[in-house]
Order: C-alpha cells, then sequence, then structure tokens
C-alpha cells in the first residue's frame, strides 16, 4: 500500500518494515530498531513478535538471562510501575533492572530522572539494578549472580 507525502508517493510504516523484512537489506539489528520505533509509534505490525524492548541493550539483556530461565523467569518489560516506565520488572520479588548505555544516559536532566526514579521505586519498596552496556558485556557471570540473589531475596 501506497500513500502521498507532499504529493510524493511512498509506502506506509508498516509496509516499509514488511519490504525491508523481505529483502533482508538491513542487518537484523537495525530491523528490530526500526520495529521497535514503528511499534512505539503506535503501528501494529501484523507477523512481527515484538520482546517489547526499547534498544539493543535492552534485547542484549534478555538474552542474557535466557539461558538461566530456570533460575531467572522472564521479566515484564517496558511497564508502567507509579509514574515510570522501568525497564525489566519481576513484580512479584519486587526487582526492577535498568539497562544503561552511556549515549542514551549522558546528560543532567537523564541523570537527576534515573535518580529521581530510582529513589522513588525504593520508597515503594523495590530493589533497583542498573547494569551498563559493558557490564553485560563483559561481566555477565556478575549480572546473573547480582539478579539472582536479589530475586530469591524478594522471593522469601
Amino acid at each position: 500500500m501506497t500513500t502521498r507525502r507532499h504529493n510524493i508517493p511512498v509506502t506506509t510504516i508498516p509496509r516499509t518494515i514488511e519490504d525491508l523484512r523481505r529483502t533482508q537489506l538491513l542487518p537484523p539489528r537495525l530491523l528490530r530498531r526500526a520495529i521497535r520505533q514503528a511499534e512505539l509509534k503506535g503501528h501494529r505490525l501484523g507477523g512481527v513478535e515484538s520482546d517489547r524492548t526499547r534498544s539493543d541493550l535492552e534485547s542484549l539483556f534478555l538474552d542474557l538471562i535466557r539461558p538461566h530461565g530456570d533460575r531467572i523467569p522472564r521479566p515484564e518489560v517496558n511497564v508502567g510501575l507509579g509514574r515510570w516506565t522501568v525497564d525489566f520488572l519481576w513484580r512479584r520479588e519486587r526487582v526492577v533492572v535498568e539497562t544503561d548505555f552511556w549515549t542514551y544516559h549522558r546528560g543532567s536532566v537523564a541523570w537527576q530522572d534515573d535518580h529521581a526514579r530510582d529513589l522513588d521505586l525504593r520508597s515503594a519498596g523495590y530493589t533497583v539494578l542498573r547494569f551498563t552496556d559493558l557490564q553485560l558485556e563483559n561481566e555477565p557471570g556478575r549480572v546473573i549472580g547480582d539478579i539472582e540473589r536479589e530475586l530469591e531475596r524478594g522471593r522469601r
């Protein structure tokens, strides 16, 4: 399906995504990014399974914990908790994980928001764990151990 923009024929966003999937012109990470952006703008994409992540870093986190599913159940992804949207939530255990990448978390506003979110969530009884991209890539065992400990503590 096409539409017109400034009298120029263009394809719709869902059609463009489908064409990109079919032609395999983009590397998988860029296709996932395009799908995420389309979904965040409210487009429903038929035949596309979403893991609800908003970044490659969040996808990396899910890939990291997946093999440990016997001890680390799949969390809720990008869900509202009070006035905040958190990256990962284990609701029953009251554990939140935030994944941070310098490019998206630099600057005073993001820094202040992150700390305000953490304070609000801790005040509401949640444990907040933060992991950087380098920790996920270079120290996966420590990250997994940290999450396992907090989930176990939350189950008591």
